[in-house]
């Protein structure tokens, strides 16, 4: 399923394990799939994404931003026929801003209020601790520092 111009096929690919997972639970508990069917599948998912990719890419080109967003990817689904899905696939971006906003822990952001975690302020005095740990270490040739407060000079 390579098309002229593309990487070659095991250069890209998605984890079989969560494809596995996926494919097995849109199906009844009693259907088996062969595992050339699974592959199969997995290089159509790799081709959808490559041609939706595309797609949003030109439609992001033509606007001269240098990010695609998520509207560019909406608009390609349109364009290429597959606006059906716009619906559920908003739904899931929008759940998914939701659950990432909710996770300190992913993309780096803060806690939010009464979440729990540091605030901005412990957070900036706990990363000049570990800078002034790992300077000593590395002035000390490696060996560990004893935990000191970190210098206003720095």
């Amino acid at each position: 399923m390579e098309s002229a111009g593309s990487r070659p096929k095991d250069d890209v690919s998605l984890p079989k394990a969560t494809m596995t997972k996926i494919i097995k639970e849109m199906l009844p508990p009693d259907v088996r799939v062969a595992k050339d069917a699974q592959d199969l599948l997995v290089e159509c998912c790799v081709e959808f994404i490559n041609l939706i990719s595309s797609e949003s890419n030109e439609i992001c080109s033509k606007e001269e931003k240098r990010t695609i967003a998520p509207e560019h990817v909406l608009r390609a689904l349109e364009i290429l026929g597959f606006g059906e899905y716009i619906g559920e696939v908003q739904a899931a971006y929008e759940q998914h801003k939701n659950e990432t906003l909710e996770s300190p822990k992913v993309g780096g952001r803060w806690a939010k209020e009464g979440g729990g975690g540091m605030t901005e302020e412990e957070a900036i005095a706990a990363q000049q601790r570990m800078f002034a740990e790992a300077r000593a270490r590395m002035n000390s040739g490696g060996a560990p520092a004893p935990a000191t407060q970190a210098n206003d000079s720095d």
